[in-house]
């Protein structure tokens, strides 16, 4: 008998049409003999919305829909509200696949909405997700393993308000040029660097229109390295790729607008720094309780060829030029098969 797989698209966040074109990816790959297909969008103001195809979510058709469709929290339910005017029919769910990234979609905060609601679903829990879309917390919590990271200084919107005393703070700690970023943002939505005090000013600002928690951190100068894990308690790492940035950081619009932007599965470099990449991606990603998926970012330093680490992802994409999928595909789990273990990850969770 099939089951039913609910796919969460769109989202609130920043990364709105980034999570619609993993979701094409996502749909296009799942078995249609194992599971039926719902299609649920959010709308960027929140609002939830039945798609019927993967046409409508690929011309955004999909946002002028009539079906609301909305997850119930009813753990005795187990269902998906669909509203039509004064109609209201259930469709049950056994498995709800989110490609939300960034905020309201990466964060926990859906997740939540599925552990009250009792749905399996594809992905780490509440905790790892909360913590992992927070930079700051993650820091704190890599900080504990004794891997290198960025020395970083914290700083909270408020702290804006004694501007002077907050980059004293900052200049005494760090040299220029440093990166502000948001602490709660996704595909480098905010990040900007600073040469000088002013561009550090105009930095803080910036990352204070995405969050009011924010990183200011030292620049590393070295290569650009991603690794993915998959996998519950037997989680697991790929191999490496590297990320060839068209700008001088892999901001939003090098990540997703650049042709010149490139990617590099198995780029060559010294086989022990590969394994201590695999080996910290893993003990990162069950530090923070993860489960499922996550992309674990890395710097490869240009001067001293340290290991360092950067950020970890828990929803990565799923984009034509994702690097989660592909570095699976590199090691011989096609896309269709990589959605399917993950989607059997998640029904064996909550079994």
């Amino acid at each position: 008998m099939k089951k039913t797989v609910g796919v969460l698209f769109g989202g609130q966040s920043s990364e709105h049409e980034i999570s619609c074109i993993s979701a094409v990816t996502v749909i296009s790959n799942i078995d249609k003999e194992e599971y039926d297909v719902i299609l649920i969008g959010i709308t960027k103001e929140g609002k939830w919305i039945l798609a019927n195809s993967i046409a409508e979510i690929e011309s955004g058709a999909w946002k002028t829909g009539k079906i609301q469709a909305v997850l119930s929290p009813d753990a005795t339910e187990k269902c998906l509200l669909l509203i039509e005017g004064s109609r209201v029919t259930k469709r049950k769910l056994d498995v709800v696949f989110p490609t939300l990234h960034g905020l309201y979609g990466e964060d926990g905060t859906v997740q939540g909405l599925l552990e009250l609601a009792q749905i399996p679903y594809v992905g780490c829990g509440v905790l790892a997700s909360s913590l992992a879309m927070d930079k700051l917390y993650t820091k704190k919590i890599v900080d504990t393993l004794g891997i290198r990271q960025a020395a970083y200084v914290p700083v909270m919107k408020k702290d804006l308000m004694k501007m002077e005393e907050t980059i004293r703070k900052i200049e005494e700690k760090l040299s220029y040029p440093v990166f502000i970023k948001p602490s709660n943002a996704g595909s480098s939505r905010g990040v900007s660097k600073a040469e000088n005090r002013e561009e550090l000013i105009d930095g803080l600002m910036l990352a204070a229109e995405h969050d009011r928690k924010i990183l200011v951190e030292e620049r590393i100068v070295g290569r650009e390295l991603e690794c993915a894990v998959l996998g519950g308690a037997d989680s697991r790492a790929s191999g490496v790729g590297e990320v060839l940035a068209a700008a001088e950081f892999y901001d939003y619009e090098a990540k997703y607008h650049s042709n010149e932007s490139k990617t590099v599965i198995s780029p060559k470099m010294p086989r022990e720094k590969e394994e201590e990449i695999r080996k910290d991606a893993v003990a990162i990603f069950r530090e923070l309780d993860g489960y499922g998926l996550a992309r674990v970012d890395f710097f490869l330093t240009e001067d001293t060829n340290e290991v360092v680490f950067n950020e970890i992802n828990t929803l990565p994409g799923f984009t034509s030029i994702s690097m989660y999928p592909m570095l699976w595909e590199a090691r011989g789990i096609s896309k269709r098969v990589l959605i399917e273990k993950l989607l059997q990850s998640a029904l064996v969770r909550f079994a």
